[in-house]
């Protein structure tokens, strides 16, 4: 009788302990089946590796699956449309869901956030005052292609001559959001800006648009044998512009 009254609390103890052994696997089922079952969004994440100023494609983006965020709402992107354009102002990771604290539309990326310009290597971009009369009453548009003509007065003569074809458009100024533009920005080599900066301050400029039939392969891929770089330029006197447009002088 004394050996049944001393095994009785351990038979006692090995009940419990299986009990909690069972409770146990009971609340890991349970968690596991909350955490398959909690709420999922849809979200646009990013399919490669995003760089600030560099605007995003379609092919930077995918879709993906993901449990709502404790600190929800966090504003995510549910369609790749509306990422499409849109510049990082940070550097988002391959597979990071994106939120619209980290974009902003081409618009209203502003100073050291703002998108890089489309300038090929071996290239720069030169910003040129316009009107309408001397920039086609306005119809030039980012991604036109102008010449330049140059009209030059010297004692009793005065002649004129296309210094420039084919000259990229990449941005239209317009000064205080009116409708006018002001200024175009064009893509050149750097000797060309020396020249057209020195037209611009000794001559008159004229733009003409050319027919979007002779430039749609004019824009340039490799940089210009006669001036491959920003070092390859320099500096432009008279006697070499009188040297390099002898008609106008």
């Amino acid at each position: 009788m004394s050996g049944l009254t001393f095994r009785r609390p351990f038979t006692i103890l090995g009940i419990v302990l299986a009990l909690l052994v069972i409770a146990a696997f009971v609340l890991v089922a349970l968690n596991a089946q909350n955490a398959t079952s909690s709420p999922q969004i849809q979200v646009v994440v990013a399919a490669k590796d995003l760089q600030p100023r560099v605007p995003i494609d379609a092919a930077s983006l995918t879709l993906r699956s993901m449990p709502v965020p404790a600190t929800y709402p966090k504003v995510y992107f549910s369609r790749k449309e509306d990422l499409q354009g849109r510049i990082p102002l940070v550097s988002i990771p391959l597979g990071a869901a994106i939120t619209s604290n980290e974009v902003v539309n081409a618009p209203q990326a502003l100073g050291a956030q703002s998108e890089y310009l489309p300038i090929p290597s071996g290239y720069v971009a030169l910003t040129i005052p316009t009107s309408e009369q001397q920039g086609v009453a306005n119809y030039i548009q980012p991604d036109d292609y102008i010449s330049v003509i140059a009209t030059v007065t010297n004692g009793n003569k005065v002649a004129s001559k296309t210094i420039f074809a084919n000259l990229h458009v990449i941005r239209i100024g317009v000064l205080g959001g009116g409708g006018n533009a002001t200024s175009l920005t064009v893509v050149v080599t750097e000797c060309q800006a020396e020249v057209v900066t020195w037209f611009l301050t000794y001559a008159s400029m004229k733009y003409t648009l050319e027919s979007f039939h002779d430039y749609l392969s004019s824009s340039p891929q490799a940089p210009d044998p006669a001036c491959p770089n920003v070092a390859s330029a320099k500096g432009v006197t008279l006697q070499a512009i009188q040297a390099a447009y002898p008609t106008l002088f």
